[in-house]
């Protein structure tokens, strides 16, 4: 087992609480390891605290959690670092939403407009994070949940010489529930999908050991017109038939945009607003399970499940243990495995995990017809991960013209100086310039 100390940026979140729930399930991997709660809201904290350690001593592990306020302190001598933090909370989420529609532009978590105020806000936290390792951690690895993670994987990657490992469970889900519309049972599917965080594409795709696209188009004809099917099932269905490969489910947005677009205008509240209307209720869920011996979270009541950010404890398993296992991470394309991009860009792949690091598996390339766009975005990555460390306003512009989101330079300085000024107590002064 790995003893090791680890501090989790974040931990009062509203995630904060499956997380750990997450990492005492593999407690027996890390038996003997200490869990440093890092976050500036202290009543949170401790909630968090006591519903792990709680879980922990129930099931007869030898964790240690603590709790601090003091960024600095908590990163003291700690040999990995778990980060998931939201600078500006679910408040800034929802103006990156609701700021990029009002220009006409898709307003979303990661993508677009609304991606890239995340990864300037998260970046500049970020900043602060690593001159603190520096001085009291500099031998610490980050394993990283901090949105946009290929923005924040792409500018640490790219900028400094700290390692780190970005993670995300999209290889993982995004195709299953395409087959399950078509019919299929995802068991007998071998998909593998690459690309760039959040737009990857299958370049491999088996069923029973044939080519899964001739069933794909077969369901894709029959469900067509079937109005018991949910239409963005049949849609992102389609994609796949239409492309010959199984996109991302964040997709949606580039091929069906105009469709999104309408539908959002219609809804009285963006995604933020749901889950900050919903905030309260998480909250007192984990009020109550801090109270009783031993907590059982609910997962309908618990912000994300009860086993959030669990691929990067696995992927921190494998390594600390020396445990292969493959998993997708988000990595810099060193030695070109992932053809058609760069070897600094950051990029999503599986890889096999163990003691040495993540080594990427053997990797097709993506099909013509979806490698235009995963290029695009990729360079745009580039353009804001640098903007976001070391640019200013006019390289902030750049960035923003070069997302297929937005039509025209107008658009991109309009709507940036629009956000940077919502953004502005989060941002360095040379992105307001």
């Amino acid at each position: 087992m790995a003893r090791i100390k680890l501090a989790y940026i974040g931990g009062g979140s509203s995630r904060a609480a499956g997380t750990m729930h997450s990492f005492i399930d593999h407690g027996e991997e890390f038996d003997g390891s200490e869990v440093v709660l890092i976050d500036h809201r202290p009543e949170h904290l401790e909630l968090v605290r006591t519903i792990a350690q709680k879980l922990a001593d129930h099931a007869g592990l030898d964790l240690t959690i603590t709790t601090t306020t003091d960024q600095r302190a908590g990163l003291t001598d700690v040999d990995a670092v778990l980060s998931s933090f939201r600078p500006g909370n679910f408040e800034m989420r929802q103006a990156d939403e609701q700021i990029p529609m009002r220009h006409g532009v898709i307003g979303q978590e990661t993508q677009g407009p609304g991606g890239f105020m995340m990864a300037l806000r998260s970046l500049h936290a970020f900043q602060s994070i690593l001159a603190d390792l520096e001085a009291v951690a500099p031998k610490a690895r980050i394993f990283n949940y901090t949105n946009p993670v290929n923005l924040v994987s792409q500018a640490i990657s790219q900028y400094t010489d700290w390692p780190i490992w970005s993670m995300c469970e999209g290889p993982i889900t995004f195709w299953p529930p395409i087959l399950e519309t078509a019919g299929l049972d995802p068991a007998k599917a071998k998909v593998m999908m690459a690309g760039v965080n959040h737009n990857c594409w299958s370049t491999e795709h088996t069923y029973d050991g044939q080519d899964l696209m001739p069933l794909l188009a077969e369901a894709d004809e029959r469900l067509k017109d079937d109005p018991t099917v949910p239409v963005w099932q049949k849609r992102m269905l389609h994609l796949a038939v239409a492309m010959d490969s199984i996109p991302s489910d964040y997709f949606r947005y580039y091929y069906f945009g105009e469709e999104w677009f309408r539908e959002a205008q219609a809804q009285r509240r963006t995604r933020a607003g749901v889950l900050l209307d919903a905030l309260p209720g998480y909250w007192q869920h984990y009020e109550d399970q801090a109270k009783v011996e031993v907590p059982a979270l609910d997962p309908d009541k618990s912000r994300g499940g009860i086993h959030e950010l669990e691929l990067a404890i696995d992927v921190m398993s494998a390594f600390y243990n020396d445990e292969p296992a493959e998993l997708p991470v988000n990595l810099p394309n060193v030695g070109g495995e992932l053809p058609g991009f760069d070897d600094d860009t950051v990029v999503e792949v599986w890889c096999t995990v163990d003691g040495s690091g993540c080594t990427p598996l053997p990797q097709r390339e993506l099909p013509h017809q979806v490698r235009g766009i995963t290029q695009t975005l990729a360079e745009y990555q580039r353009l804001a991960a640098s903007a976001a460390w070391e640019g200013t306003r006019h390289d902030a512009v750049q960035a923003l013209a070069a997302h297929p989101f937005v039509r025209n330079l107008n658009v991109a300085e309009e709507l940036y100086d629009d956000l940077a000024w919502a953004n502005r107590e989060f941002l360095p002064e040379r992105l307001l310039k």
